[in-house]
């Protein structure tokens, strides 16, 4: 039986006590120090270079993959990567069923951030992660959740309790999963599902199914179509992933549809009704990251990663080319975010659908722009 859909937002409502642990606090990523053998260990698409990835299997959490940075979590969807050059790559991590925001970094344990309290019983949960836009001033973080009564935006202070941001997002028995991102213009976007109706996607006055631009204390961001509104785009069903160009010009989003998978070029004040492009076959598109020569998609459901080359002026240039595809990747990756114009850092759901190895689910540091460009299967 389905909650009744609500577009009422609030700001001061606290969540209980218990829903929030303490564990390690996050500081800053300390100067990364040389590596011998260069970036430690993002993965190049070995397909369109050739290169060999002959590495034992994992044997139980033990991964000997180089990309990989962490193993044995559950279902990462969401992922925030830390600020670095991108020679040790380190970034927050979250399970969607469990709550649970890790920081992950190579040939060390993940530690325990947060645990905030979620109800994944639907299709929500953990679902979106984006540090604070003044991250290096303020060390804060962000976190979209699905409660049992609404989807929130929760504020997450190191050694503090987390404090939602923005609440009453309308919750529904499907329809709940939401992404969270920078847009690198000093400002949040979220993406929000509709809930499971259209109507609510299509009405201005709900925060179903839209993708918001707000600050850091939830409020409607300067600059925003509509002034007094977190509303930049309406028309979203269940969008798997929001990004921005680490330059703040680009913003774009995915989503899944009765028709077709889509992704969306982001126009403020313009409906989410012309794909830039879309794929029948429904591969589940999940995160997204933006180089200024590529979009990637992560494949959540077809098990790999694909890049749309860009022109200079944002349009496509060619169809979508597969990257990390078995034998040579890591599965279902869901969690997808940019560290630098040429790292990012994916999360894998193997342990939510298989099929799994013994180390799953993973995080991984995967090289999108190589030197020389490209980066896509030929």
């Amino acid at each position: 039986m389905a909650l009744a859909v609500s577009s009422c937002a609030t700001f001061a409502d606290q969540p209980p006590e218990e829903s929030w642990q303490a564990n390690a606090p996050l500081t800053p990523q300390a100067a990364p120090e040389p590596e011998t053998g260069g970036r430690s260990g993002a993965i190049e698409d070995p397909q369109a270079e050739g290169q060999a990835t002959k590495v034992p299997p994992p044997d139980g959490c033990k991964d000997f993959h180089p990309a990989v940075l962490a193993t044995c979590l559950d279902t990462v969807v969401a992922v925030a990567a830390l600020p670095g050059d991108g020679s040790n790559p380190t970034s927050l991590v979250a399970e969607r069923k469990t709550g649970r925001i890790l920081l992950v970094r190579k040939d060390n344990e993940p530690t325990v951030f947060a645990t905030v309290a979620v109800d994944a019983s639907t299709d929500g949960g953990l679902t979106g992660l984006a540090l604070s836009p003044t991250y290096e001033e303020d060390q804060l973080v962000f976190a979209y959740i699905t409660t049992p009564t609404d989807n929130r935006v929760v504020r997450i202070a190191p050694g503090d309790k987390a404090k939602p941001v923005l609440t009453g997002i309308p919750r529904g028995a499907t329809g709940n999963r939401g992404s969270l991102a920078r847009d690198h213009r000093g400002a949040l976007v979220l993406a929000t599902g509709d809930a499971g109706s259209a109507t609510a996607a299509a009405d201005p006055k709900s925060l179903a199914g839209k993708v918001l631009r707000i600050t850091g204390d939830g409020r409607p961001a300067p600059g925003n179509p509509t002034s007094g509104s977190a509303v930049l785009a309406a028309g979203l069903h269940a969008p798997g992933g929001i990004c921005a160009s680490l330059d703040g010009t680009q913003t774009w989003v995915t989503d899944r549809t009765a028709a077709a998978d889509v992704l969306y070029r982001v126009t403020p004040g313009k409906a989410l009704t012309s794909p830039a492009w879309s794929w029948p076959d429904k591969p589940g598109v999940a995160g997204c990251a933006a180089t200024p020569e590529l979009v990637w998609v992560a494949m959540a459901t077809a098990g790999h990663l694909e890049n749309l080359p860009q022109a200079p002026d944002g349009t496509f240039t060619g169809k979508p080319q597969i990257a990390l595809a078995a034998p040579d990747g890591f599965g279902k990756v869901d969690g997808l975010d940019l560290m630098t114009d040429q790292i990012a850092i994916a999360g894998t759901v193997n342990r939510q659908t298989g099929p799994t190895v013994s180390s799953d689910d993973r995080v991984v540091a995967i090289l999108v722009q190589p030197q020389g460009g490209g980066g896509g299967a030929d």
